[in-house]
């Protein structure tokens, strides 16, 4: 299951975090959000151990705009706190996991 992430539990789940990270940016209202939601929960488990993957409400959350997101859903892909890249819109599940891989074996590459 993904994190639920706020405002407040960012630095400790997000910033702090050591390794890749999926959060998920999405609202109650958004239709496409709940389109992809099933999906985020299948890639969290599929990852499990390999990369963190949180959700984030929009609405109840400031820190979108920090990253500039102006449309939902946002997926943002975070390494070791650091945002590295992001998809907008309900995709289909490969693009999400094709760019995780990618991110995953960068960071491999890297260590």
């Amino acid at each position: 299951m993904p994190v639920t992430l706020t405002d407040a539990t960012w630095n400790q789940e997000i910033d702090q975090h050591q390794g890749l990270a999926l959060v998920d940016i999405w609202a109650p209202w958004c239709g496409p959000c709940h389109i992809i939601g099933p999906v985020v929960e299948e890639i969290a488990t599929e990852y499990e151990g390999r990369a963190k993957v949180g959700k984030l409400n929009a609405d109840e959350n400031r820190k979108p705009g920090e990253f500039g997101v102006t449309g939902i859903p946002t997926l943002l892909i975070f390494r070791d706190g650091k945002l590295v890249d992001s998809i907008v819109g309900a995709v289909p599940k490969n693009m999400i996991t094709e760019r995780l891989d990618y991110h995953l074996t960068a960071e491999t590459a890297q260590s």
